[in-house]
């Protein structure tokens, strides 16, 4: 049965989510499994790029906007970036921990294990947006826990180490995948009326308004990462040191991914959106 407050433009999204992470993990396992000596920072830098300029070019040719349009959006809506900048930090964070799990686990193994973004997702919504969960919602909740925890006990002897970093980044994924998704659909969905109109078209601004503002934002906070913690090497190397056409190909689908997402929580919900990635992932 159909969710009323879902419109058909929503499925069409989930949909669409599904099919982008039926090849995200095999094309960045791929990336990953020689274990390039590459900056995460910088893969993050090139998937938040390419969310910014395929969300500018979306306003310029798709809205008819101008790029004056954008710039009075975001200082009308200064405070909004403000409290993005929480998820937007914390999706750099997922992002990189993805790197880090792919580079010590294979494709199947992360598959199954990042489902416990399903248990995070659901107790977010629980604290942050009050949602009321069903008995039956509980009780799968359950049983996805008990299956992670029985994927996990086979993992020792040879590689066990290289398998537990793995696993603790996979987890860190989750928690960080629950907590940003959540908090971006309650920034979306109490956004103010007033701050949400465009004065030039007397129309709400559209999603891809809200993308320039998350992907400036973790650029800032990326790139100030970067210069903290790899100014040496970057100095040394350069920015895209070791960066091949496998991985410039993951961060494409990194970005399409994280547009697609944003697309879900604004017309679906978080819950919806982790069924979505599961089903691409199975």
């Amino acid at each position: 049965k159909s969710n009323p407050g879902i419109s058909a433009l929503g499925y069409k999204i989930l949909a669409m989510l599904a099919v982008q992470n039926c090849s995200k993990n095999l094309i960045m396992r791929a990336a990953m499994k020689d274990k390039p000596d590459f900056l995460y920072a910088a893969a993050v830098i090139g998937s938040e790029s390419t969310k910014l300029t395929l969300s500018v070019l979306w306003i310029l040719c798709m809205e008819g906007g101008s790029i004056q349009g954008i710039i009075s959006f975001l200082r009308k809506d200064y405070w909004n970036m403000v409290l993005l900048s929480v998820p937007a930090g914390v999706y750099n964070l997922q992002q990189t921990l993805e790197y880090v799990a792919l580079s010590n686990l294979d494709a199947s193994m992360f598959s199954v294990l990042v489902q416990s973004k399903l248990c995070t997702t659901a107790i977010f919504s629980v604290s942050l947006l009050g949602k009321v969960m069903r008995k039956a919602q509980v009780i799968s909740l359950v049983l996805l826990t008990t299956g992670v925890m029985l994927a996990n006990l086979g993992n020792t002897g040879e590689g066990a180490e290289s398998n537990m970093v793995g696993i603790m980044a996979t987890l860190g994924i989750s928690l960080a995948s629950g907590f940003a998704a959540v908090y971006t659909e309650k920034v979306m969905k109490t956004q103010k009326k007033d701050d949400s109109i465009n004065p030039k078209t007397g129309q709400k601004y559209g999603l891809a308004y809200m993308q320039v503002q998350l992907a400036l934002t973790s650029l800032v906070i990326v790139g100030v990462y970067a210069m903290v913690m790899d100014f040496s090497k970057i100095m040394e190397l350069g920015l895209w040191h070791n960066f091949n056409g496998v991985a410039a190909l993951s961060v494409f689908n990194s970005a399409i991914g994280g547009l697609t997402v944003a697309a879900v929580l604004k017309f679906a919900d978080a819950g919806l959106k982790g069924d979505a990635t599961e089903i691409g992932r199975a």
